[in-house]
C-alpha cells in the first residue's frame, strides 16, 4: 500500500511539473573544479535557454534520470581512475541522453557518441562485426585518453567540452584567430556555443531534478546490474545464439549486455581477446 501511495504521488506530481518554472541562472556554478560566473549578459542568456531547454524537454530529460543511476555507476569509476573530473560525465548525457544504443545521423555511435575515425584514433575497434564505441567500458576509456589529451592543449575544462563538440583542431583554430584562451570566449557557430552551456545545465538538473520540476525517486531509477560472469574469449564464435544457449541466457539479453557485438556471430580469425558479459 505505501508503495501503491508513493507510486500516485509521484505520478500526481509529475503531472503537475508540466507547470513547473525553470530554474533561475544562478550567480555561479562549480564546473570540474572551476567556477563560471553568469556576470555577462551573454553568459547569462546562454545559460537560462538551457535550463529552460532542459526544464520542458520532459521525455528526453526523464529518461535521463531514470538511465542515469545505471550508466553513471559503470563510468564514475573508470572516470576516476583516468583522472578525469566527475563533472565530464554530463558530457556523455547531452552526447547521447545516457542511451548507449544511440547511433546519430552523421554515424556518431554509443553513449560518448565517437565517430569511426576518432573512435580507431582512441583505440577503439570498428567494423560491421565489432564495434566498440557500444562497448561502456572501452569508450569511456576512449574518452577518457581524449579529454585527457584536450586538458593537456588548453589546461580548461569548458574548452575541452567544446573541442569535443567541435574538434581541438577546430577550437584551437579559433582561440588563435579571436585571441582568446577560453572557448567560453569565443564566437561559435550555434551548436558549439550551447553544447557547453548544456553541459552545465544538465549538471544542475542531475544534482537537483526537482527544481526542474522533475520528481523521479530513486525506486524510478533503473538500477546496475554486475554480470553474472564475464567470459574471456580468444576463438571465434560462429554461433552467438548457441554460445548464448550454453550460458543459460537468452540471444535477447546477451546481445543487450554486449552491444558491441554487432552480428549473430564473433568472427575473431586474429584471436584478440574480448570479454563478453553473461547478464
Amino acid at each position: 500500500m505505501k508503495r501503491y501511495l508513493l507510486t500516485v504521488l509521484a505520478a500526481f506530481l509529475a503531472v503537475t511539473s508540466l507547470d513547473a518554472q525553470p530554474p533561475r541562472v544562478p550567480q555561479s556554478i562549480e564546473f570540474a573544479g572551476q567556477t563560471i560566473t553568469f556576470d555577462r549578459p551573454d553568459l547569462y542568456e546562454r545559460m537560462d535557454r538551457e535550463l529552460i531547454t532542459f526544464t520542458y524537454m520532459h521525455t528526453n530529460s526523464t529518461l535521463m534520470l531514470k538511465r542515469s543511476k545505471r550508466i553513471f555507476e559503470e563510468v564514475e569509476p573508470i572516470l576516476k581512475e583516468y583522472g578525469i573530473p566527475d563533472d565530464l560525465k554530463y558530457l556523455m548525457a547531452i552526447e547521447s541522453n545516457l542511451d548507449p544504443t544511440s547511433l546519430s545521423p552523421a554515424g556518431a555511435a554509443g553513449l560518448w557518441q565517437f565517430m569511426t575515425a576518432t573512435g580507431r584514433q582512441y583505440g577503439l575497434e570498428v567494423n560491421s562485426n565489432i564495434d566498440e564505441r557500444y562497448n561502456t567500458k572501452k569508450a569511456t576509456e576512449a574518452a577518457c585518453k581524449y579529454l585527457k589529451d584536450a586538458y593537456k592543449r588548453y589546461g580548461d575544462w569548458m574548452t575541452v567540452a567544446a573541442s569535443y563538440n567541435a574538434g581541438m583542431g577546430g577550437i584551437s583554430s579559433r582561440l588563435e584567430a579571436q585571441r582568446q584562451e577560453s572557448a567560453l570566449d569565443l564566437w561559435l557557430v550555434t551548436e558549439t556555443s550551447r553544447y557547453m552551456f548544456r553541459i552545465l545545465a544538465a549538471k544542475m538538473m542531475f544534482e537537483d531534478p526537482i527544481s526542474f520540476g522533475f520528481n523521479v525517486l530513486d525506486y524510478d531509477m533503473y538500477p546496475y546490474y554486475p554480470p553474472k560472469e564475464v567470459i574471456t574469449v580468444t576463438d571465434p564464435i560462429p554461433d552467438l545464439v548457441l554460445f548464448a544457449g550454453q550460458h543459460q541466457v537468452s540471444y535477447a539479453r546477451l546481445k543487450e549486455a554486449n552491444l558491441w557485438l554487432r552480428e549473430d556471430k564473433l568472427n575473431n580469425s586474429s584471436h584478440r581477446t574480448y570479454y563478453v558479459t553473461i547478464p
